[in-house]
């Protein structure tokens, strides 16, 4: 019989996840083709979702609780799931009660077709706030330009893998995961499968937008050396720039003498230059900040307690 684990991160989900427990349960309850586990990672939640997460595992079989000791973010609370996983293949899903459940055995057949990860491809979202649709655009553009992943593919939270791919991806052990980015670098046998997003169950998404930004920054300077480069050309151009109007206003001022040299272009090109200069500063400096991080070996999640039924 075949193991399949699903990881799910849970943060303020305590009016959610047992209807998504329930949902699973009542899909692979009656069959005898797949063992199932479900991994539930409690990301340092504010409200009850621990105790709730607790009276499942005590309630269901095969469930396995992970709390964490703070709040890590849902990308190192999957990794923390991933090294508790020990299914033949591993899927993941949302806790809010959109990721369409019922359709995680197209995401398996699409698997045995000889692919390595598979991941759902939404054609209707319900996701009516104009920052999520702006972030979700924003790290699809990141994802296309910076990351290596197979042209027309889209890499969702919502996936299934198998064990060898999960394997590899727990052993980035650095304090900036970004999970798309460890799929793409680890395979390019990716496939997707077109499904419909339903709507969250209760509550809001936990993603404001500064949380989208730090993951923004964790695509970009985890996996690529591309924004440095913008850097330099960035500087060059800056340069060339100055240097073809310098010729160009000593040519004028040959000509014609009279002309009389202006402080304020002098002026607004200083700012410019200095304002070029100060953000092409803190890009390095951001890069250099996270090596520090990573040599001081910050943890990407502590856990306080692995929880399941005796």
């Amino acid at each position: 019989m075949r193991k399949l684990s699903v990881v799910i991160p849970c943060y303020n989900s305590e009016k959610n996840i047992g209807n998504v427990l329930e949902e699973f349960q009542n899909m692979f309850d009656g069959q005898n083709k797949w063992e199932y586990e479900l991994i539930l990672v409690n990301d340092c939640s504010k409200d009850n979702t621990i105790k709730v997460l607790k009276t499942m595992a005590d309630k269901f079989k095969n469930v396995k609780v992970v709390d964490l000791v703070k709040n890590s973010g849902q990308h190192s609370a999957m990794l923390a799931g991933f090294k508790c996983a020990t299914g033949e293949l591993i899927a993941t899903s949302d806790d809010d009660g959109q990721t369409p459940l019922e359709n995680i055995m197209q995401l398996v057949e699409k698997i045995d077709e000889g692919y390595d990860v598979v991941c759902a491809k939404y054609t209707q979202k319900s996701q009516p706030s104009i920052v999520r649709r702006f972030g979700t655009l924003c790290s699809r553009k990141m994802m296309e330009w910076l990351i290596d992943k197979p042209k027309g593919i889209v890499l969702s939270t919502f996936f299934v893998a198998r064990k060898v791919i999960i394997d590899e991806m727990v052993k980035y052990d650095q304090p900036y995961p970004f999970i798309p980015g460890l799929i793409a670098r680890t395979t390019s046998k990716i496939a997707n499968v077109e499904m419909k997003q339903k709507a969250r169950g209760a509550g809001q998404s936990g993603y404001n937008f500064k949380k989208l930004l730090s993951m923004w920054l964790n695509g970009f300077t985890a996996f690529s050396i591309k924004p440095l480069r913008i850097a330099s050309f960035t500087g060059f151009f800056c340069c060339a720039i100055g240097v073809l109007s310098s010729l160009i206003l000593i040519i004028r001022k040959i000509i014609d003498p009279n002309i009389l040299m202006g402080w304020s272009s002098i002026f607004c090109l200083l700012l410019i230059i200095g304002g070029l200069i100060l953000c092409m500063l803190g890009l390095i400096g951001e890069y250099l900040g996270r090596i520090y991080m990573c040599i001081n070996k910050t943890p990407q999640y502590v856990i306080r307690e692995i929880y399941e039924k005796q």
